[in-house]
């Protein structure tokens, strides 16, 4: 059964949605819908990308992505569809796709602009649905326009190792208000050589990396290595973002000991 997923700042209140997922089901019965999330906060591309990228990687090849965040096209933002891990992704060149991708895609295709009958359009429901089908159904990339060879950068925010300290920021605050950082396992055992650290941010000092929430006792701070692989901050039953002040883009720092 092929899978087209969705991802959108449309929230649940508006006809957006019903109306995208009933075209495609118009146009192909047999797909299997799902929705990712639809709870982006309006216009933002790095809450969105951290969603993506932790979620594409668990569906099965073939599957199509619909990215619908930011989708006006005009001529310095086209619509492109990538296929790449053998998956394929569908959204504007508003700079989404470098902040998903770690490395080169296997092919970019710029989306051909078409007719809409004079209705106004709605790239998502309109464009965006119709080169959905078209790759659900197993169709060619290349038929749905023109091969680009690059899209649009956007920058990360990466941590910066110097001497003994790792700085990094808060990217992402989930459902539970747990503060997720850009600092990662990996970064963090490659840069401590076997040595101690600290947990550092806004006065606060966590001097324990622990494997689950639950070895805090309620509603105390814990600090671990999350799902995703990211430092995370939290409050086991609690909420850590408004509890401790800290939001997107705060400074979060991991200090070894000499």
């Amino acid at each position: 059964m092929p899978i087209i997923t969705l991802t959108s700042d449309w929230g649940q209140t508006d006809y957006f949605l019903a109306a995208v997922k009933g075209k495609v089901l118009s146009r192909l019965p047999s797909v299997n819908i799902v929705d990712i999330s639809h709870g982006i906060s309006p216009f933002n591309l790095k809450q969105a990308s951290f969603i993506i990228r932790n979620s594409y990687p668990h569906f099965p090849k073939g599957t199509v992505h619909m990215l619908s965040m930011l989708t006006e096209r005009s001529e310095n933002t086209p619509h492109l569809a990538v296929q790449y891990d053998g998956q394929y992704f569908i959204g504007a060149d508003n700079g989404i796709f470098s902040l998903i991708f770690d490395h080169d895609p296997e092919k970019i295709v710029r989306i051909s602009p078409a007719t809409n009958g004079g209705i106004k359009d709605m790239p998502a429901r309109d464009r965006f649905v119709d080169s959905a089908v078209h790759l659900a159904a197993g169709n060619p990339i290349e038929q749905l326009g023109e091969p680009v060879n690059q899209w649009r950068e956007q920058l990360h925010f990466l941590p910066v190792v110097s001497g003994d300290v790792i700085r990094g920021v808060v990217i992402y605050i989930n459902q539970y208000e747990n503060v997720i950082t850009n600092i990662t396992r990996e970064l963090v055992e490659k840069t401590s050589k076997g040595r101690s650290y600290i947990v550092e941010f806004r006065g606060e000092t966590i001097k324990k990396i622990s494997q689950a929430y639950q070895e805090a006792p309620i509603g105390e701070i814990v600090a671990l290595f999350g799902s995703t692989g990211h430092l995370e901050i939290a409050i086991n039953q609690g909420n850590a973002a408004s509890l401790l002040g800290l939001d997107i883009n705060d400074p979060v720092r991991v200090e070894f000991k000499v």
